[in-house]
């Protein structure tokens, strides 16, 4: 019988994990140290205490409120210690933990990993699952469990509450940069930045770019991908993958009278809603007409007024030698 704290579950010693706000304020003002700058490299990891809290437990129940644990934003020590002595604010990381060690576990690539580190390094957030983990350093079933060890290793910070990671400061963010820098990140990158230019093209309803940047997509999913509608639903779910952070995919939505091909829930209020339909050996008026016809949008009915409708083709039969060859068309309306 032994209690477990961890990075995920510091409990009563989470104030302990690491130098507390005001214990690096008053290091600045006792070295005479810029406060911000500091928390810019080397803040970012928010932790719960216990609940209830140990100290004045008696007094929170007196007062018949729910009892909240205590939340701290906690700071690196070893990298605030050299940066109070020296008065150089650099990036201390290597001393403790190789960039090797990061390199390889993002090179694993379960899932899908690159791309959400690529989403944490463009300052997102990724929803994981930390319960798998076997905190055991070698065991990994899921991009998950790499994640969670990158927590513990303190890559990533956490936030228990809505169960999402991200790159906490400035010094870790120079050693994801460090980690990264090869070809094929580039790649990796420029594909969630088309993806992200991609999301806001559909919300601006600019079908000329939306039907560019599908395009792009489809060539990069592979050429197994246009021989069938179902091939370019998987295209184009890959190329709204920055979407995942806004909304839930839902593809094959009932709608009672026959199903979307896409939809894009929002998960934050004032987002649009997104519906699109997909066809090939067609064009995308008739995507748009069967979304009336089929009346979709009445499964959306809590987002009439901000729902956008998108029409997508494209025909594989033309000649190669052609410049229409496989080029894509799209429709897009509000709804």
């Amino acid at each position: 019988m032994f209690d477990e704290y961890s990075m995920t579950f510091p409990l009563q010693l989470a104030c302990y994990a690491g130098f507390t706000e005001k214990e690096v304020k008053d290091l600045c003002e006792k070295y005479g140290r810029d406060f911000n700058l500091i928390r810019e490299w080397y803040d970012g990891y928010k932790v719960s205490a216990s609940i209830p809290p140990d100290p004045g437990f008696e007094r929170l129940l007196a007062t018949g409120k729910p009892v909240q644990a205590d939340r701290y934003s906690l700071y690196n020590p070893l990298s605030v210690v050299k940066a109070m002595r020296s008065g150089v604010i650099n990036n201390y990381w290597n001393e403790t933990e190789t960039y090797e060690a990061l390199k390889q576990y993002i090179d694993w690539n379960y899932d899908g990993l690159k791309e959400d580190v690529a989403i944490l390094m463009a300052g997102g957030r990724v929803r994981i699952d930390i319960t798998g983990y076997q905190n055991d350093m070698t065991t990994f079933h899921s991009k998950d469990d790499i994640l969670t060890m990158l927590i513990h290793l303190g890559y990533l910070g956490y936030d228990g509450a809505v169960r999402m990671v991200f790159i906490p400061n400035r010094e870790v963010m120079q050693v994801f940069r460090s980690s990264t820098g090869g070809r094929e990140w580039k790649i990796t990158f420029q594909a969630i930045e088309n993806s992200r230019k991609l999301l806001e093209a559909t919300w601006a309803c600019d079908q000329e770019t939306v039907a560019k940047l599908l395009e792009a997509a489809h060539d990069k999913a592979g050429n197994k991908t246009y021989h069938s509608e179902a091939g370019l639903s998987y295209a184009v779910q890959l190329a709204y993958y920055a979407a995942q952070d806004l909304y839930t995919t839902i593809p094959e939505l009932d709608t009672g009278k026959g199903y979307a091909d896409l939809a894009l829930i929002p998960k934050k209020p004032n987002l649009p809603a997104i519906l699109i339909e997909l066809k090939y050996e067609e064009n995308a008026e008739t995507a748009i007409s069967q979304i009336h016809r089929q009346k979709y949008p009445d499964r959306l009915e809590l987002y009439k007024g901000n729902l956008i409708l998108v029409g997508i083709s494209y025909t594989r039969t033309i000649s190669n030698q052609d410049i229409a060859f496989k080029h894509h068309s799209c429709l897009i309306e509000r709804g």
